[in-house]
């Protein structure tokens, strides 16, 4: 179980065995769980994203963004979500990063910003919900991803990670998972990384059920961000 009042940090990382321990969950019961839980909130989901979507597709553009992710033992797939940005987001970063130095070196350490230009105004409340992560649930019925587990994370983080990859990219990234549940705003890059990897060596279904239960806590509350 992961404890809420725990502190992590990257010498907590550091301590970590570099090949986490087999277990029968691990191994083999966590798809089987992945598969029962998508269709068991499958009646609530599939309304719910269509919904969503229709609102989205309203504000312009289309409803879904897909983005290329690297998942179990460094595999690329595509993970989908809804759109919460600008058609031309790309553009518009590179000119807000460009004429803002300070911003700049922000998004260099922590690949967000406070306040993205790029997002919608529909955008911000998904976020703020993390209803636009809801998609990626498709990713977990096709084998992508898992219900819990590390944060997908983008071809560029993966090269700062360092050791630590190899040990996070051993399982399949989450829909939900330690760091999203622990502050997620207020936590630095580095502790994202030793949160991912505390996850990944003490996995278990009691675990994995006090996060989901903790992420519709954080929904409820709209911590997301």
């Amino acid at each position: 179980m992961f404890d809420a009042n725990t502190e992590f940090t990257i010498s907590t990382a550091k301590s970590i065995k570099t090949t986490p321990a087999w277990s029968l969950y691990r191994n083999f019961g966590k798809r089987m769980f992945d598969v029962f839980f998508v269709l068991a909130v499958s009646p609530l989901l599939v309304p719910l994203v269509a919904f969503l979507a229709v609102i989205v597709r309203l504000d312009g553009g289309s409803a879904f963004f897909l983005h290329q992710r690297i998942g179990h033992q460094g595999r690329k797939f595509h993970c989908w979500k809804l759109r919460t940005m600008v058609p031309n987001a790309e553009e518009r970063l590179r000119e807000h990063l460009l004429n803002n130095s300070q911003e700049q070196a922000y998004w260099q350490e922590n690949f967000k910003l406070e306040n993205d230009p790029r997002v919608t105004p529909i955008g911000k409340l998904l976020r703020k919900t993390s209803l636009d992560e809801l998609p990626q649930f498709w990713n977990v019925l096709w084998g992508d991803m898992t219900v819990v587990g590390p944060r997908p994370v983008t071809a560029e983080e993966v090269a700062l990670y360092g050791p630590a990859a190899h040990v996070i990219q051993s399982v399949k990234p989450g829909v939900t998972g330690l760091w999203q549940v622990s502050g997620r705003n207020d936590v630095s890059y580095a502790e994202r990384v030793a949160m991912d990897m505390t996850y990944v060596s003490k996995i278990s279904l009691l675990g994995d059920l006090g996060i989901i239960l903790r992420t519709v806590l954080v929904v409820i509350r709209r911590t997301g961000q």
